[in-house]
C-alpha cells in the first residue's frame, strides 16, 4: 500500500471576499509542482460562497466536473439548457465534453454556500456535453459508503465517462469501516469533511486528506462522528 497525507492547512488559498477557496491540488493561481494531480482526479476544490455571490457564465472542455453543496443551495445554469438549484443532499455533475458554458451562484441572499467541487480527466474526449443532479436519502450514508457518482448507468447513481467512484460516508465515533476498492488499478483519495479517523496508522482531522494505491482495500476508524469523502480514480 501506497500513500500520501495532505494536511488541510497545506492546502493553497484564495480570498476573494465573495468567495473563500481551498485547493487540495493546484489551481488557478496557486500552483503547487507536489500537488498536480491523484491519478484522474485534478481538482478538489472546498469553496465558501458569501450570500448572493458567485461565478459568472464561462467554459468548461473535456472533463468529469462534479459539485456536492455540504451546506446552502447553488443556483445553476448552462448552455445546455439546464438550470437548477442543488442543496445539501444532493450532487450534480457536468460532462464538459465538446465545450460548455455554465454558471454558479449562491442561490440565497442571506444564506452562506459551502460545496465542494471535483474534476476528473474524462476517458472519452469531445462528447456532447450533458448535465445531471439527484438528491440522495442521508440515512443510507450511516456507517457505511454511498455511492453518489459511477462510470455505470443506473437509477441510483450518477454517472460520468470514466472509471470513477464517488461515495460518502458518516461513520460513528468508535466505528470501523472497510472500504473494498471496485478496481485494483484504481486509487482512493479519501478527504475528510469533518471529524477524526485513523487510517493506516495516519489520524485525519477536519479537511485532511490521504491518498491510497496498491491495495484492494483499508480500513478507517473513527475516533469522532466523521463524515468521509472517497474518490476512487483510475492511476492511469
Amino acid at each position: 500500500m501506497n500513500i500520501i497525507v495532505h494536511r488541510a492547512a497545506d492546502r493553497g488559498r484564495a480570498d476573494f471576499g465573495w468567495l473563500k477557496a481551498n485547493y487540495s491540488f493546484s489551481f488557478a493561481s496557486w500552483y503547487n509542482p507536489e500537488k498536480m494531480r491523484f491519478g484522474h482526479l485534478r481538482v478538489l476544490n472546498d469553496d465558501f460562497i458569501e450570500p448572493g455571490g458567485g461565478f459568472d457564465t464561462h467554459p468548461h472542455d473535456n472533463m468529469e466536473i462534479i459539485t456536492i453543496p455540504l451546506e446552502g443551495s447553488l443556483a445553476h445554469r448552462d448552455s445546455t439548457g439546464g438550470t437548477a438549484i442543488i442543496s445539501e443532499g444532493e450532487v450534480q455533475i457536468m460532462s464538459a465534453g465538446s465545450g460548455i458554458e455554465h454558471s454558479e451562484f449562491n442561490a440565497s441572499q442571506t444564506d452562506p454556500l459551502n460545496l465542494l467541487q471535483i474534476w476528473i480527466f474524462p476517458e472519452v474526449r469531445d462528447i456532447i456535453p450533458r448535465y445531471d443532479q439527484k438528491k440522495f436519502n442521508t440515512a443510507e450514508r450511516r456507517n457505511r459508503f454511498q455511492l453518489l457518482v459511477s462510470p455505470e448507468k443506473n437509477d441510483n447513481t450518477l454517472w460520468i465517462y470514466q472509471n470513477a467512484y464517488i461515495s460518502i460516508a458518516e461513520i460513528d465515533n468508535g466505528a470501523d469501516l472497510k472500504y473494498s476498492l471496485s478496481d485494483s488499478n484504481n486509487g482512493v483519495y479519501l478527504f475528510l469533511i469533518s471529524g477524526s479517523v485513523i487510517v493506516n496508522r495516519e489520524t485525519l482531522n477536519t479537511r485532511d486528506a490521504i491518498g491510497i494505491e496498491n491495495t484492494d482495500w483499508f480500513n478507517i476508524r473513527a475516533v469522532d462522528n466523521s463524515t468521509v469523502l472517497s474518490i476512487e480514480v483510475s492511476m492511469r
